[in-house]
């Protein structure tokens, strides 16, 4: 098993309420859980080997950059 933890601070709020309706999405071989503490987003993903971590990875920072690009527009 892998494990990866990312962390994201800044507009909590709205990464959070983006992402939540994602982890109800189940993507193959892995475990994620989000967290949120003041104006932090912690992304904790475990997942059976690299091209499932990868994956989640790939997934949920694409979906952290969408949100930001929105909220700069």
């Amino acid at each position: 098993m892998m494990s990866a933890v990312l962390t994201v601070t800044g507009n909590a709020d709205v990464i959070l309420s983006s992402l939540l309706p994602e982890t109800g999405r189940e993507l193959p071989r892995t475990e994620t859980n989000i967290s949120c503490y003041g104006d932090t987003v912690t992304v904790r993903v475990i997942a059976q080997d690299a091209s499932a971590m990868r994956a989640a990875l790939n997934s949920y920072l694409g979906w952290i950059r969408i949100t930001e690009d929105i909220g700069k527009m």
